[in-house]
């Protein structure tokens, strides 16, 4: 036990990552099996909801089971501080909440005159209630669970050794790829076999989006040093964009598209924060001090 909690504090992002990978990739293994890779559209439609329970399962286990290894009882409680910090502006809960879905929104609407396929799924729906509802649920889950590791647990830490853009980069990607077991579980036809037109719009999404989206939420959470907008920021990814305002037929081209689009848009909003406030993006945190008497200590050991 003394060797996996001094390795923890020593590599502990490099351990979260490939603990809450093997959590939620095995698990998707064991729920599914080996030959429903890639999955028929029925196999998807019918075991979704099971391989997204153990999906969340691994980031949220990691977080826990890390934070005792690190930092023990403190870390719990500086983690239930940072979650019930609510008392925030009310232009930080609409950005957290509405600044997605009114770009992807705005994104849509702007491509429609190119083709129908463009059209925003929750306008295309007969059911809009049921999507509300549906996107609601997810984008709560995903926020929740997701979040109280990736915010939680690897963010902090990236913080004191990278600037802004560089964790949220970083993290960006380590989420991605931890996506690319869903991505090619999800992309099979009607055959069972791999397709392209499904996968490669999955790759752009995990390879460009939620990077750049990942660099505006670790702005957003450190200027507020909330957990809790976090979740409700990447719950308007989850429920907003991807469950709400996703075209229903959309699939190859106009998928491709419609990503790229949406990440230039996005790259445009990194600009725009990192020309109001200069020099944020790329500061580090700063380290906390020593308390005086271990200062003393240790100039006196030296």
């Amino acid at each position: 036990m003394g060797i996996i909690r001094s390795l923890s504090r020593k590599h502990p992002i490099s351990i979260y990552f490939g603990l809450a990978l093997a959590i939620s990739w095995g698990g998707v293994l064991a729920a599914v099996g080996r030959d429903s890779f890639p999955a028929t559209p029925e196999q998807v439609e019918a075991q979704a909801p099971l391989v997204f329970a153990v999906m969340l399962a691994g980031p949220s286990i990691a977080a826990v089971v890390l934070t005792g290894l690190v930092s023990g009882r403190r870390g719990f409680g500086e983690l239930l501080s940072r979650l019930l910090k609510w008392r925030l502006g009310g232009r930080w809960y609409a950005a957290a909440l509405l600044a997605t879905p009114l770009v992807a929104l705005a994104t849509l609407l702007a491509l429609l005159p190119i083709s129908p396929a463009f059209l925003p799924g929750i306008f295309a729906s007969d059911e809009k209630v049921s999507v509300l509802l549906m996107g609601l649920a997810t984008g709560v889950a995903a926020g929740v669970f997701e979040e109280l590791g990736w915010t939680g647990f690897a963010i902090p830490r990236l913080r004191q050794r990278f600037g802004v853009l560089a964790a949220g980069l970083i993290l960006g990607l380590m989420w991605g790829a931890w996506h690319f077991i869903l991505a090619f579980w999800a992309s099979g036809s009607s055959s069972g076999t791999l397709s392209l037109s499904q996968f490669l719009p999955w790759v752009l999404y995990n390879v460009g989006l939620l990077p750049v989206y990942r660099v505006l939420m670790v702005w957003v959470y450190d200027r507020t040093g909330s957990l809790l907008l976090s979740m409700l920021m990447h719950g308007s990814l989850t429920g907003g964009l991807a469950m709400t305002l996703m075209p229903l037929d959309i699939s190859g081209m106009p998928n491709l598209i419609w990503y790229l689009a949406l990440i230039v848009v996005m790259w445009g909003i990194v600009a725009a924060v990192a020309r109001t406030n200069p020099g944020q993006l790329g500061r580090q945190q700063p380290q906390r001090r020593a308390p005086k008497k271990q200062a003393e200590q240790g100039l006196k050991a030296g």
